[in-house]
């Protein structure tokens, strides 16, 4: 008993000490491939993180793929993650998937921006009335995100 309470006490501290300890790579991490993820399992101490929200099968989001990774190399502070909405097996965007639920997700591209010290700064979102339909969309992730790539050079 006493070996099992020493193990799960060693498997916590490994999972605590893995949080927010990824470095920035050369390219954007690319995680989730449609499973539920805790962001901040993700999260590059130090530097803003972006967590874009995506699919292949979104023409919008692929609009993006070349400027985030602009933007992952060019800045210096700032790391970007791509949660990859879709499960293998699903050849649409793939609203169904565990990690769209978890997250409530809607439309993509989404993001969802953290600062240095790992606290979220902006995310977007969508507010849907009583009909079912969406009455407002804040895009505050979205705006510093263009924002930062209309700087790059």
């Amino acid at each position: 008993m006493k070996f099992l309470a020493i193990l799960c006490s060693l498997v916590l501290v490994t999972v605590a000490l893995a949080e927010g300890k990824h470095s920035k790579g050369e390219k954007p991490l690319a995680i989730s491939q449609g499973q539920p993820v805790d962001l901040k399992d993700f999260l590059v101490p130090g530097m803003i993180t972006i967590f874009d929200f995506t699919s292949e099968y979104c023409p919008p989001c692929r609009g993006y793929a070349d400027p985030l990774l602009q933007l992952h190399r060019q800045k210096a502070g700032i790391a970007v993650v791509k949660v990859d909405i879709n499960r293998p097996e699903i050849h649409k965007i793939d609203w169904s998937s565990p990690v769209a639920k978890q997250y409530d997700l809607h439309s993509i591209p989404h993001f969802k921006v953290y600062g240095p010290d790992g606290r979220l700064v902006a995310e977007d979102k969508i507010t849907f009335g009583p009909d079912g339909q969406p009455v407002d969309r804040n895009s505050a992730a979205r705006q510093l995100v263009d924002k930062w790539i209309s700087s790059l050079e």
